[in-house]
């Protein structure tokens, strides 16, 4: 089975596409906004990179999100519930955890299906 290496780097790949699976990298929002701005930024990159390799949010199957803070779960959420495809929602985890820079509130991986 081939692997192909969305947007790779000399540190990581923004995706990877395995069988009828792709994974993303984390994504991030622009340091210094809010936690609703990041998550928005960095949800619009998961559908360009999904669009890149022929998925769509449709055929996530699961989420894990960091919050910088717990404190943001509740203003996260809304942004999140907004985006998702109510039909077809993704298992998903939310966890607390120090992101790699200060300014950052919010990262999400993501796991998905091809489009058949």
């Amino acid at each position: 089975m081939s692997i192909q290496r969305i947007e790779p780097g000399p540190r990581m790949s923004n995706a990877v596409v395995h069988g009828n699976t792709v994974y993303l990298a984390g994504q991030v929002g622009h340091e210094g906004d809010d936690v609703q701005a990041q998550a928005r930024t960095a949800l619009a990159e998961v559908d360009r990179l999904l669009a890149q390799v022929g998925s769509h949010k449709s055929r996530i199957l699961q989420a894990t999100i960091w919050l910088a803070d717990m404190a943001d779960f509740a203003a996260m959420n809304p942004v999140w519930e907004a985006w998702i495809d109510p039909a077809n929602p993704p298992a998903r985890a939310t966890g607390e955890a120090r992101l790699a820079s200060p300014g950052l509130k919010f990262e999400v991986i993501i796991v998905a299906a091809l489009n058949a």
